[in-house]
């Protein structure tokens, strides 16, 4: 648990000082280190889909660092709100907020325990606009940090309480998909959205492909397939390693002596 916290903490800090474009989908790499650890301590066997697998996910990470576009440089909160209220980013921001709400109004109770892209979809959308409100309040921290005290302005504590809003709305909807569905199926599916949403938001908010060639923005979306790919086939052959019904010789004896013991009952 105190390992969980502090690399929870790293990841707010990264959001402060690297763009979401890069930080998101660099999330893949403790999937890797959780299933080599897993390997080793949990005798979980690392089979050769589960390599490749990690392979792909440090290929496309690699690919992703290599041509992720630098951060912009912000001087005060006040320049990430203007970015917020910005008219695309706003727009971005409605349809999300609006599409959210026709899901957990419409469709929750209609197919929330049918179909998984229902819960999964509210969490992705949803943390979409959590990952642009954790960078807001992490530059401001770090600016305060520095000497510059951000939270004087209302747009800092605007920032924090939609911050502690979206992570609940968040959570309380990926809880409700991890009770109904299968966590093998959640993870890859979940991963994907939620990247790719953010990946959008940042995109609309920040503009971080706008000084970028064709060239780097193939190359990051390259990367992203390739992660994408990678986690998929960790998922999906995850149990592929464990041996199939290791109780099967004991279920064959039993019933082999009940067998035995049929005509011996029938007799007496």
């Amino acid at each position: 648990m105190v390992s969980m916290i502090i690399g929870e903490v790293a990841n707010f800090a990264a959001y402060a000082y690297a763009p979401a474009i890069l930080v998101t989908p660099l999330g893949a790499l403790s999937m890797i280190i959780s299933a080599v650890l897993a390997h080793y301590f949990l005798d979980e066997r690392l089979h050769i889909f589960g390599v490749i697998g990690c392979a792909l996910c440090l290929v496309g990470s690699t690919t992703i660092v290599l041509h992720a576009p630098h951060e912009i440089p912000i001087k005060s909160v006040k320049e990430v709100w203007l970015l917020a209220t910005a008219p695309g980013f706003l727009v971005y921001a409605c349809i999300v907020l609006i599409v959210v709400g026709i899901l957990i109004y419409r469709y929750v109770p209609l197919y929330g325990g049918t179909h998984l892209v229902i819960y999964v979809g509210i969490c992705s959308l949803m943390g979409s606009l959590t990952v642009m409100c954790v960078k807001a309040v992490g530059i401001a921290m770090k600016l305060s940090f520095s000497g510059s005290n951000q939270f004087v302005y209302f747009q800092t504590w605007f920032f924090t309480i939609l911050l502690f809003g979206f992570i609940l709305l968040q959570l309380n909807y990926l809880n409700r998909a991890l009770d109904t569905f299968n966590t093998a199926v959640i993870s890859p599916v979940y991963y994907v959205m939620f990247t790719s949403f953010t990946i959008l938001a940042s995109m609309i908010m920040f503009k971080n492909w706008d000084h970028q060639n064709a060239s780097q923005i193939i190359s990051e979306l390259s990367g992203f397939v390739t992660i994408f790919s990678g986690t998929f086939l960790l998922h999906k052959t995850k149990d592929m390693g464990t041996p199939a019904a290791t109780d099967s010789p004991k279920l064959s004896s039993s019933s082999a002596s009940s067998r035995n013991e049929g005509p011996t009952r029938s007799e007496l």
